[in-house]
Order: C-alpha cells, then structure tokens, then sequence
C-alpha cells in the first residue's frame, strides 16, 4: 500500500498542477515532504482550488503549455524529476465538440512531448498517464471494463484519452524496455471533491446553484458512472508510481474505481449531495434534445489494482459527499481551504 514517508525528498513533476486533481495531489505531495515541480497552463477556473488553497507556495510552479515542447523540456530538464504524473489534459467531454483540435493537441501531442522528455532525460524512474475510465470501446454493458477490453472513446475528449494510452504503449515498448524507467497508465473513474469548479460536470454545478440559491439543473439524471472522492485515485496514482519505482515489475495499466455499489446515476448522486447539503436543496431534469453524445452506462472492473496491490477504496460514495459538501461549504463561508485540505487528506490516509 501507499506510503507517503516515501516521498520525502523525491523530485516529482506534475503536469496539469493547477486543475482540480492536480491541485489536491500537489498538496499531497508537498504535506509528504516531495520537492515538486508543477507545469501547467494558469488555473482552468476563476474560482480556482489551486489559488483559493495557495498551493503555488508549497512547490515549484512553471506555467507552461503542454503542446510547447521547448518550453516543457526547460522546465523538466530544470527540475531533474525522478518521478513524472502526467494529469495535463483538456478534461471536458462537452468541450471536446466545441473544440477537437485542441483536445487532441492537448492530450495526444502533450504526451508525446512529456515522454520525448523522459526518454531524453536519465534522471527519470517512475512515469504514470493519468487517463480516464473513458478510454473503453462502450458497448453500454452492465459489467466493467478490465484493462484488456479494446481502447475506443466515441468522443474527441474519450478517444483522446485513447490515443494517449496508445502513445504510452509505443513509447514503452520502444524506448523504456531496459527497466530503468518504469511507465504505467491508469484510467480513473468520476470523481468529486471540495474545490471543483469545472463546467459541465455536476458536483461544480450543484455548489454553483446552492450558492445562487437556485434550485440544481439535471443534464443526465439516469447516466450511471463510477463515482469516487477525488483522493481515491490520487492515492492510488501515488502508491503505483511508489512501487514501481521500488520495482519495475509492478508497471502496467490499471482501473482506479468505486466498488459496484458506488456506481450511480447522476440523479442519485444528486440525490446524495440534497440529503448532504440540506437547506431546501433540490433539483430538477434538465435533459437536453440533441446534446452531444455521452455514454450512458460505464463502470470499472478494478480486480487487477486490488489484486497486485491489495487495494480496495476507503470512502464509499455517502462519505465521498459528505466531504465535498462539507469542504463546498467552508469555501462558501470564506474558510480555510487548505486546511479543510490537510483535514480530509489526514482523515483519509488514516482510514
């Protein structure tokens, strides 16, 4: 399992620092006493986590283009990394239609460049592709994916994703055979957490309502998805770059997900965060004719990471929004963030 005494003192370089996922694993990271590099575009959200908490003072932070491969190799070459998580990535499926491109840019050719810098580099051990649970050809099944199911996403966004677990695939098989680099993907499900403030994901819009005192907009009640706190899978990222780093033999793709009785439809997970939140909070369905496609129902098969690792997820999914809610909370009332932060990641390292 993850020991975070193991970091103390490690290099580690982060891309995507400044989002939502990197900024709770920055703050990990610089509670466990790792030198961290961030390199990242500015903050995606006006709120943003990574401003609101201050984690631009707890580690080194570089604000950079992941598709500007001059400028990532500067600040890589820089920060000597013995250890690279790559979370960099236009994240949002609905954004991925506005613009294609870019999401592809980002997430194809943003992998590409960190790992031309790893195979560049000497410094580097441990390498981990943070992708998505959407990386799957979706036939709509009622069982999960395992990391042997045929790497498909319908969407720019999710065949993104794809094309970056391809990329890893190559440059491990051609570059990283001498087992002195370590490189492992993980395709994580949904997650939430205090300090989301993304679009179009419904966690962010659900606080956005309850702080307008509106009642909450349903896109999606009946999608189910493989909901998680969001220091589920940081957890898990930390404890496999650990081990493989202490030995190669542990590299390899992995499922991060909820157990089958945390995967939900958005209407129950709404459901969820009303009960938690109190105060009158409601919603209401606001399916949309013709919206972009998504899948309805996608979950994981998580045995692999449970039986290499002898993992299993720590918060069930009434827990996991009993903290978002009481985190959006302390954010609402102008409290202290990175405390409420240090609180969770101690309640939940402890479990």
């Amino acid at each position: 399992m993850l020991d975070l005494n193991f970091y103390k003192g490690k290099r580690v370089f982060v891309t995507g620092h400044t989002g939502f996922k990197g900024s709770w694993l920055c703050k990990i990271l610089a509670n466990a006493g790792a030198e961290v590099t961030g390199y990242s575009l500015n903050p995606p959200t006006n709120p943003s986590l990574f401003e609101i908490a201050g984690i631009e003072k707890e580690i080194h932070s570089v604000i950079g283009d992941i598709r500007d491969f001059d400028a990532l190799k500067a600040a890589f070459d820089e920060a000597q990394p013995e250890i690279v998580l790559h979370l960099a990535a236009q994240p949002i499926v609905r954004d991925s239609y506005k613009d294609p491109r870019y999401t592809y840019e980002t997430n194809v050719m943003g992998t590409v460049n960190l790992l031309e810098c790893v195979r560049q580099s000497s410094c580097v051990k441990s390498v981990l592709n943070v992708t998505t649970d959407k990386v799957y050809h979706n036939n709509e099944w009622v069982w999960g994916y395992r990391e042997n199911e045929p790497l498909d996403g319908f969407d720019p966004y999710s065949n993104s994703k794809s094309c970056s677990e391809r990329v890893t695939h190559s440059y491990k098989n051609s570059f990283f055979t001498n087992e002195k680099v370590a490189v492992s993907t993980t395709r994580a499900g949904n997650v939430i957490g205090g300090g989301d403030f993304a679009n179009d994901r419904i966690i962010p819009d659900c606080v956005r309502a309850m702080a307008a005192k509106q009642t909450i907009g349903v896109r999606n009640p009946y999608s189910t998805r493989p909901y998680q706190h969001v220091l589920e899978p940081l957890a898990v990222y930390l404890m496999i770059a650990q081990k493989q780093y202490e030995d190669p033999k542990y590299q390899g793709y992995y499922n991060v997900g909820p157990d089958d009785c945390d995967c939900v439809t958005t209407g129950e997970l709404v459901d969820m965060f009303c009960k938690y939140w109190g105060a009158d909070a409601k919603w209401e369905n606001h399916a949309e004719a013709n919206a972009p496609h998504e899948a309805n129902f996608l979950k994981l098969d998580c045995s692999k990471v449970k039986a290499v690792f002898g993992w299993k997820p720590r918060w069930h999914i009434e827990e996991c929004m009993d903290m978002t809610c009481r985190f959006s909370k302390v954010w609402l009332i102008g409290g202290g963030v990175a405390a409420e932060m240090d609180k969770e990641i101690k309640e939940f390292m402890e479990e």
